[in-house]
């Protein structure tokens, strides 16, 4: 019975090993390893783990990756090393050697399921989903039964727009495996994106019950918190959902190894003798054409060259676009650190001894939050990206405003609350859509088949901030308003049948409902101009398209709930100096006020009037004021910071006297 005690052993020292270096406690790994070493000389695969792990933990990945070639010779025929040496250059970002390494797999052992996967996981993650997709299905004509294979093919096909096709996958993967909570999750989200809502409620309190499960045992939630923000969870439950990814973050950033980086000193920037500028950087994966850059195009250019230095950091190749290419010229310094690792990134931050670090991500498709993780700059602040906590204790303020994120509320936020005058959120048409305003450029309904002489309620939101409940009330709203309809997007088009049936049963007439596609930002903005009432989704509210709409001159109405996603059309109204007429307090007073400004014509049409005039004189479209307020933020954190304050809630006021010298 020896040897299968001795076969055993090694295995579970070998196993535990792995948790711990998982943990990232290096030593308790090491020490385990060892012991799977003593207890069978033969456990190769325990030694190549030991060394390639703690090689790749002190960041020495090109030496492990060496290691690992040696031992391959000794080990011909046995395909682990190869797995073992794919996940270290998929660590290192390295993913063309990651696949070659599957490639050798696959030699070895054609029918490897696993490897396929594997393989099919690092294809995914570089975007070249149709070649993931096959190596998926391959893998499961191998072995039917494989839940992950089933599940994984679900994503990819989620990715690549075949809903369809990956709600079928993702059940069959819950049919083999019923606890199987990643495709429990996924299978949701999905559900959502195309407005599916059958066992919509069952479906929900599964996947919080999941989640506070997860949680309790410290494992990554298998709800991102990106898609978070649009489910009508607890904001608690949400907060810890960030925190668990934060944690993650810092995880991922521990193995890296780096020792604590020392920050500027904390001197102000104006006092006697002194003429500095604060030194402010920017991350961010969406300089580019992305709806941030659309945003945010001018802020950067728009800084006070006197009081404020700018540094950009693209996490993003270049994708050739105007928007790209205008921040470039316009940010005083701009530098691509695609092509670097996130240590490296963290460095040269570090290195350009930056006061102020922006994460322009958060939780979004492209982030690195591990950079603010290592703390390379001694104030750091989520801004703009992320509608959202971070959770992150190494995120020390979030910039918001007084509505968006009420003191009230603020036992939902991790972060300090800084609050800018109007709204927090920025936009670029004063410098960029000018044109919208020009009478001369105005489309016609008939343009885009919509009726005239109806009456046009709209909502050109992703369909996945839709629910029963708001589609309900907007089936109410039609009945109660003759000659009217509502004009929605094919956001993704694969919701377009379902919402129709919904309406149907509802009692409203199939013609009410008319679904036109996405368009392009400039058309899209001035195509809005024909509908006659937006009505906004509480759930997760419309951002950008919020801001479009208005400078569109389309009124909204508009219920703020209590997450920040949800209050942010609202503060965008106040913004606008008529969000009396637009905000409303509960969902009978939305229906209310939707069919009122409805049947009232001249009330709508005065209002649409005075959001038309507003437009060029409100704080809303007003970037210049904005970044000048903006910049007093930064001046009060710095300023705080000298006095060796912790940071704390506060205000930006307009007429504060302290800027642009923080005394």
């Amino acid at each position: 019975g020896t040897g299968m005690a001795n076969y055993i052993l090694p295995y579970v020292s070998g196993s535990l090993a792995s948790t711990y270096y998982e943990q990232g406690q290096l030593d308790l790994a090491i020490l385990h390893y060892k012991q799977a070493l003593a207890s069978d000389s033969g456990f190769l695969e325990a030694y190549i783990k030991l060394v390639g792990s703690l090689l790749s933990c002190m960041n020495m990945v090109a030496a492990a990756a060496t290691y690992y070639k040696a031992t391959l010779t000794v080990t011909t025929g046995l395909s682990a090393p190869f797995n073992n040496l794919a996940i270290v250059y998929k660590q290192q970002g390295n993913y063309a050697d990651a696949i070659s390494c599957y490639n050798e797999v696959l030699r070895i052992d054609p029918l490897a399921a696993d490897g396929l996967v594997n393989r099919g996981n690092t294809y995914k993650e570089i975007g070249r989903v149709t070649e993931a997709i096959q190596d998926y299905m391959y893998a499961i004509t191998i072995r039917p039964t494989m839940a992950e294979a089933h599940a994984n093919l679900a994503s990819a096909y989620k990715d690549s727009g075949h809903v369809e096709a990956a709600m079928k996958s993702y059940k069959q993967a819950l049919l083999l495996r019923p606890d199987f909570p990643e495709a429990t999750c996924n299978l949701l989200h999905t559900l959502q994106c195309v407005c599916s809502w059958e066992d919509r409620d069952k479906m929900f309190t599964e996947v919080e019950g999941i989640i506070r499960r997860q949680i309790k045992m410290s494992v990554l939630p298998s709800v991102q918190p990106f898609h978070a923000i649009a489910y009508p969870l607890d904001p608690m439950l949400a907060l810890e959902i960030s925190r668990k990814y934060a944690a993650h973050c810092s995880l991922i950033a521990s193995r890296y190894a780096l020792p604590p980086f020392n920050h500027p000193t904390p001197i102000p920037i104006k006092s006697e003798g002194r003429n500095q500028r604060l030194r402010v950087g920017y991350v961010s994966s969406d300089f580019g054409n992305h709806p941030l850059s659309h945003l945010m195009g001018s802020v950067f250019g728009m800084h006070n060259r006197q009081n404020v230095e700018v540094f950009c950091y693209a996490l993003s190749q270049n994708d050739g676009t105007e928007w790209r290419l205008r921040t470039q010229s316009e940010a005083e310094h701009f530098l691509d650190v695609s092509a670097m690792s996130s240590d490296m990134i963290a460095k040269l931050i570090n290195e350009h001894k930056i006061q102020i670090l922006v994460n322009l991500n958060g939780y979004t498709k492209g982030a690195r939050n591990e950079i603010f993780a290592m703390l390379p700059a001694p104030i750091q602040v989520s801004y703009m990206g992320f509608p959202g906590t971070t959770g992150a204790d190494y995120i020390d303020y979030l910039v918001t405003d007084e509505f968006v994120s009420p003191l009230c509320f603020s036992h939902i936020y991790s972060e300090k609350l800084v609050h800018l005058p109007h709204c927090y959120f920025v936009n670029d048409y004063k410098q960029k859509n000018l044109d919208v305003l020009d009478p001369n450029c105005w489309h016609k309904r008939s343009d885009y088949g919509l009726p005239e002489d109806k009456f046009i309620f709209a909502c050109f939101n992703q369909l996945y901030k839709m629910d029963p409940e708001i589609f309900d009330s907007w089936c109410n709203i039609l009945k109660r308003v003759p000659n009217s309809v509502l004009w929605l997007l094919r956001f993704p088009a694969a919701g377009e049948m379902r919402l129709r049936a919904y309406a149907v049963a509802r009692g409203v007439q199939p013609e009410q409902i008319i679904f036109t596609d996405v368009a392009m930002k400039n058309e899209h903005i001035r195509r809005s101009a024909l509908a006659d009432l937006f009505l906004d989704t509480p759930l997760c509210n419309a951002h950008t398209t919020g801001t479009d709409i208005l400078w569109a001159g389309l009124p909204m109405v508009t219920l703020p709930l209590e997450k920040m996603a949800t209050r942010v059309a609202g503060s965008l109204c106040v913004a606008t100096g008529l969000g009396e007429d637009m905000i409303v307090n509960s969902m009978k007073e939305y229906e209310e006020r939707a069919v009122s400004l409805a049947l009232n014509r001249p009330k709508l049409h005065t209002l649409a009037t005075k959001l038309k005039e507003a437009r060029m004189s409100c704080p809303l479209f007003d970037t210049t004021r904005w970044v000048r307020n903006l910049e007093r933020a930064y001046f009060k954190m710095w300023s705080l910071h000298c006095l060796g304050k912790r940071p704390q809630h506060f205000k930006v006021t307009e007429d504060d006297l302290e800027f642009p010298f923080d005394r």
